[in-house]
């Protein structure tokens, strides 16, 4: 259980790293406009606030880096099962307000990480 626990963290914080890049950085591209659904202009005239959205999506990314390098595996986990809650809170929320399938790309792999890391502990 351990094992799995550790991949599915490093799985959700590789997702966020990823989220993290395409909305400070790609923001404007046709992969992020594709990924998130939003149009030239609505990109352009949203991209200080899509770059500070992926501040967030970083530091959640840096959390979850954090409890699986912690030197203390105690500490470790209990640092990852904050910061999985963080993402679930925040993939509900998103899946409720802004689009559905966050709850399954965002949402579903920190729930099953989740699991893991209760199971492992």
């Amino acid at each position: 259980m351990v094992i799995l626990s550790i991949i599915f963290v490093a799985i959700v914080a590789v997702e966020h790293i990823y989220i993290l890049l395409l909305e400070m950085f790609l923001w404007n591209t046709p992969r992020a406009r594709k990924s998130f659904g939003t149009t030239r202009e609505f990109a352009e005239s949203t991209k200080s606030l899509a770059a500070n959205q992926g501040l967030y999506n970083g530091f959640l990314a840096a959390g979850l880096a954090w409890g699986l390098f912690h030197p203390n595996a105690e500490f470790g986990q209990q640092i990852q099962l904050f910061f999985l809650i963080c993402v679930l809170v925040a993939a509900v929320y998103g899946g409720l307000t802004a689009k559905k399938s966050i709850l399954v790309v965002q949402g579903l792999p920190a729930l099953i990480a989740l699991l893991f890391v209760i199971l492992a502990s």
